[in-house]
């Protein structure tokens, strides 16, 4: 009889149960269910009444249907389309340099003290955590209506969106050039400029074109509290009773958005 046919075949230990495990789920699983229940309790869901009033709806379609295609609303529609891209634009790439500061500061391996390195994910914590349209209603105090106080609101809280996307991006980037540099004696701005940004220019630039993207639909919504552009325009129409001129400028908004998205997509296919 050969070696290999003297191998006993063991039989395959059971695997060890975990109860602790399974306890930690149950209680996980138990407190997602609760918060749930406590959700739906406060925000007061009830399909039924979304049934109750399908009439209403009903009754705001037709009036909105068929949409107003006159140049007399159309060209208006047109015009506020163009100010809230300009909006998303300006707000957008304007940030950017305040969002590279911030996002290098923000980083482990940039951050030139633990102080600023907590200063400012603080900073960024608070613009993400302000909404844009606050920050529209503080500048349309300040500066009066129209899309220049969208155009800083926006800028505000791109920033801190911005330089947190970009700050996890230069934490999570190859180290191996940076510290090539380092055991060469290079300083943390060379390092940066030489080693990481190089690094991560693509996905930078993709995250940017993705908040391009945002900010083009928040400037829509900016439009309703004064900041000007075609939301201004969808929100008049909405007081005046006008639903046609509203279904107007919204299905000029669904062009817009779906232009800037195919722009935006075909960019990063490039880049990737």
């Amino acid at each position: 009889m050969t070696l290999l046919h003297e191998v006993r075949r063991l039989p395959v230990p059971p695997k060890p149960r975990r109860p602790r495990a399974a306890l930690v789920g149950s209680v996980v699983t138990a407190v997602v269910v609760a918060a749930h229940v406590l959700a739906w309790d406060a925000t007061e869901m009830s399909f039924g009444a979304l049934a109750e009033g399908w009439s209403g709806m009903a009754d705001f379609l037709a009036e909105a249907i068929p949409p107003d295609l006159s140049w007399e609303v159309l060209r208006p529609s047109l015009d506020g389309a163009l100010v809230t891209l300009w909006i998303g634009l300006l707000g957008t790439t304007l940030s950017v340099p305040f969002s590279l500061v911030l996002a290098l500061l923000a980083a482990r391996g940039t951050a030139p003290s633990p102080a600023v390195y907590q200063a400012a994910r603080s900073l960024l914590s608070f613009l993400r955590a302000v909404p844009d349209v606050v920050f529209a209603l503080v500048f349309v105090t300040a500066v009066g209506l129209g899309p220049f106080p969208g155009v800083l609101a926006l800028l505000l809280h791109n920033v801190g969106v911005m330089g947190k996307l970009w700050a996890e991006a230069l934490e999570d980037a190859d180290t191996g050039p940076a510290q090539v540099l380092r055991s060469a004696g290079a300083g943390r701005v060379q390092i940066a400029a030489h080693a990481l940004l190089p690094t991560v220019t693509p996905q930078l630039i993709g995250l940017l074109l993705y908040r391009l993207d945002v900010n083009v639909r928040s400037s829509l919504v900016l439009g309703l509290v004064g900041a000007g552009g075609i939301g201004f325009l969808i929100n008049q129409s909405i007081k005046l009773f006008q639903f046609e001129e509203m279904l107007t400028h919204i299905l000029v908004v669904l062009v817009l958005i779906m232009a800037v998205d195919r722009l935006s997509a075909a960019v990063r296919k490039h880049l990737s």
